[in-house]
């Protein structure tokens, strides 16, 4: 006699009601992981590694976590590739900054990657969730280990000469993606109209806003870099006081984006 409790049917799977604001339909999914291409040359561990952090993300239509762990789980591959090509067995934040020393990848990507890895550190201990990640800035950080990837998997002069010939189309289209990330994102509910230490916050995002589609457009002049350098003074000093997960990540972001606006610019106003 079978003594297993009766399943019920199987379910079609339905959309995360947290995406809502994202796509229409789980289609357009695929156009957001589009220009995640697999690098060539890597080992059947590292493709199988990125290959499911990018289904993570394209799945998170249907479970809004998997964009966290999307990113977190494409470390292995990042922190294995580091790992073999820089002949070390380190802590992946030192394989970073090595990597970055090295010219083998730019200041700017070694940045986001670290961020990756900040949060698989906070995960880990308990000071983030699983859902600390919106699916489009979960796109961002894992486009940043794929682009790490590629060229670490490069022979070594090759590697060299991409990193000193795109260097600043690299700045220029992150500084575009981290903006476009930005205008996609929501403002924090419920902080409209509040301050921190003196700083309102709605005038702060507006402002880096302001001076980064400058900076697009154009660049800026001495009184925009003054000012810009003043708006990364006041995000490093009210991301610390902000205690509300989503905020505290708006704004950390927002510092980012200043931050890769102002790297052309020597800060000499505050």
């Amino acid at each position: 006699m079978n003594t297993l409790p009766q399943s019920d049917p199987l379910l079609l799977p339905v959309r995360d009601p947290r995406t809502g604001d994202l796509v229409l339909d789980y289609a357009e999914m695929h156009a957001l992981v589009a220009d995640l291409v697999l690098p060539g040359g890597a080992s059947m561990y590292v493709m199988s590694a990125l290959e499911t952090s990018r289904e993570l993300i394209r799945h998170s239509f249907y479970r809004y976590e998997f964009a966290t762990v999307a990113v977190t789980h494409s470390l292995v591959a990042l922190e294995h590739v580091l790992a073999e090509r820089l002949a070390a067995n380190e802590p992946l934040h030192v394989l970073i900054g090595r990597a970055a020393d090295a010219g083998l990848i730019t200041a700017e990507l070694a940045g986001e990657l670290d961020r990756g890895r900040l949060l698989r550190d906070k995960l880990t201990q308990g000071a983030a969730s699983s859902a600390a990640l919106r699916p489009v800035r979960a796109v961002a950080m894992l486009r940043a280990v794929f682009d790490a990837v590629s060229l670490l998997l490069r022979p070594p002069s090759a590697a060299a000469a991409t990193a000193a010939e795109v260097g600043g189309a690299q700045l220029e289209g992150g500084l575009a993606r981290l903006r476009e990330d930005h205008l996609r994102a929501l403002f924090p509910e419920g902080f409209r109209g509040v301050d921190f230490d003196g700083v309102d916050l709605v005038l702060l995002d507006a402002d880096v806003a302001g001076l980064v589609r400058r900076e697009l457009k154009g660049g800026l002049d001495g009184s925009g870099i003054a000012l810009l350098w003043g708006c990364i003074a006041d995000l490093d000093k009210i991301v610390p006081l902000i205690n509300e997960e989503y905020c505290a990540s708006y704004f950390a972001n927002l510092r980012t984006m200043a931050q890769v606006a102002a790297a052309p610019y020597v800060p000499t106003a505050t």
